[in-house]
């Protein structure tokens, strides 16, 4: 209960202790829904809190500060407009007023209506479980767990959901838009002992892809130093100031145009298959970042880009958006409009943390944050600077969404949101064939484990696009 206080002094409740697990219950799977369309796998949109305690930083500032220097991808009339709706919670309390002025410990609960991007239709193979694991096939273009902007499209909530298989502890990632072999443990002690043997090196990981050309007969293997250009967006290149990595290439076979090589990544860096594979001249075929023409002529090979990291990431956004194919990237306008584009945290809650347990797992959705898929910053949809606050004043309905967790099933379905752009917008949804990238992760071996999967159509030796 809250203690009563005298002057009118405002209660500020001690820090919770947040959930440290990847655990999603009844209530999370019964915030939405999935349909399926054109092979596509969607979420009916839905209200989501972001939540957050004041930061250090803010502490003695206004809200209407902290939105105006630290949320910038939409403006104050929003978080007007927010608060006129109820959507901006202060301690639980409704807020009133923009200019009250934070303090410690302060929980900010910001509830928007939210929109996920589609994943392929493509179902979850499992691949073995017992008491202590269970290992899938993960489909290209689904992240692992919740991160930016994905939340019910994971494979994390979708084995939950569709398989009751919950508290799962992620071993290793992969980069949403690779595909293939991807374990999870069980209990706590078994993440521990596979986590050791990760951190000794005893783990083997087996890669295949479709590269552009004709790749070398023998063995070939890169040391090239990686280092992450971008977080938000999710771009590495080779630089002498990244992390020492190693990766060795064997080639199965060619095509005429293609080759399908074995790869085996030695280190753990963000992209690592990716990056060395384009320094080599022979990036993946279908890689929706590192075969792009924003890297110049020669598509980054020894890399030789001619251009400066904002540059490069300009035309790497400028080259998808002409395509129509942000989604691809997991990143919207929204994204791009936010402040801090560097290697710090951007206002939609994405955590600029760079995994580094898996080579590839830096993904183009690099917000993936295992430790606590329920703290978010505060974040929302941008709005049209013509908002009708009559329009959110009398829609009481809508205006007050949602109980004190902001869940209201497939409400969020059924009407168009007054405050959401999304509602408002007509996207071209990516064809099931943009979703897949040349990359699979064909065999995870540790010191008691082996798990494979099958090779994926694009790798026969005899493939045709």
């Amino acid at each position: 209960k809250k203690r009563r206080l005298a002057g009118g002094e405002r209660y500020v409740p001690p820090p919770r202790k947040l959930n440290a697990g990847v655990s999603f219950g009844a209530e999370h799977f019964a915030e939405t829904s999935y349909y399926f369309e054109g092979g596509l796998r969607k979420v009916r949109p839905y209200y989501f809190d972001f939540r957050t305690y004041c930061k250090g930083r803010w502490v003695g500032r206004s809200l209407r500060h902290v939105f105006d220097t630290e949320f910038r991808a939409q403006p104050l009339a929003y978080y007007r407009a927010a608060a006129l709706a109820g959507r901006l919670r202060l301690n639980e309390e409704p807020v009133r007023d923009l200019d009250i002025v934070l303090k410690n410990n302060d929980f900010l609960r910001n509830t928007v209506h939210r929109h996920e991007p589609p994943v392929t239709a493509q179902p979850i193979r499992i691949l073995a479980e017992d008491e202590e694991v269970v290992v899938v096939d993960k489909p290209s273009s689904l992240p692992v767990h919740p991160c930016g902007r994905f939340r019910h499209n994971t494979v994390i909530f979708i084995l939950g959901k569709e398989h009751g298989l919950r508290e799962l502890h992620t071993l290793h990632r992969l980069d949403r838009m690779t595909s293939g072999v991807l374990m999870f443990a069980k209990t706590a002690a078994v993440s521990k002992r596979i986590d050791e043997q990760v951190r000794q090196r005893q783990l083997e990981k087996e890669y295949v892809c479709r590269v552009v050309g004709e790749f070398p007969e023998r063995e070939v293997v890169c040391e090239e130093p990686i280092l992450v250009v971008s977080y938000k967006v999710g771009v590495c290149r080779v630089d002498p100031k990244g992390k020492p990595c190693q990766t060795l290439f064997q080639r199965l076979s060619y095509n005429g145009s293609s080759s399908v090589v074995r790869c085996l990544p030695r280190t753990g860096r963000t992209h690592q298959i990716r990056v060395h594979l384009q320094f080599l001249g022979h990036p993946i075929v279908n890689d929706p970042i590192y075969n792009m023409e924003a890297w110049g002529p020669h598509r980054g090979k020894g890399g030789k880009i001619g251009k400066t990291d904002e540059e490069l990431l300009k035309a790497l956004v400028e080259e998808h958006r002409s395509k129509q194919s942000l989604e691809v990237l997991g990143i919207g306008e929204e994204d791009l409009n936010s402040s801090g584009e560097s290697k710090d945290c951007g206002i939609s809650g994405d955590c600029a943390k760079s995994a580094e347990a898996d080579p590839v797992n830096g993904s183009s959705c690099p917000a993936e944050d295992e430790k606590d898929p329920q703290r978010n910053d505060v974040a929302a949809c941008p709005l049209d600077s013509d908002i009708n606050l009559e329009m959110l004043d009398k829609d009481k309905e809508l205006s007050l969404c949602g109980d004190q967790e902001g869940r209201t099933g497939e409400k969020g379905w059924e009407e168009k949101d007054p405050l959401c752009v999304e509602c408002r917008t007509s996207r071209r949804d990516p064809s099931p064939k943009e979703l897949v990238m040349f990359l699979h992760a064909l065999r995870y071996k540790g010191t008691d484990f082996e798990y494979c999967s099958s090779m994926p159509e694009w790798a026969m030796e005899d493939w045709e696009e």
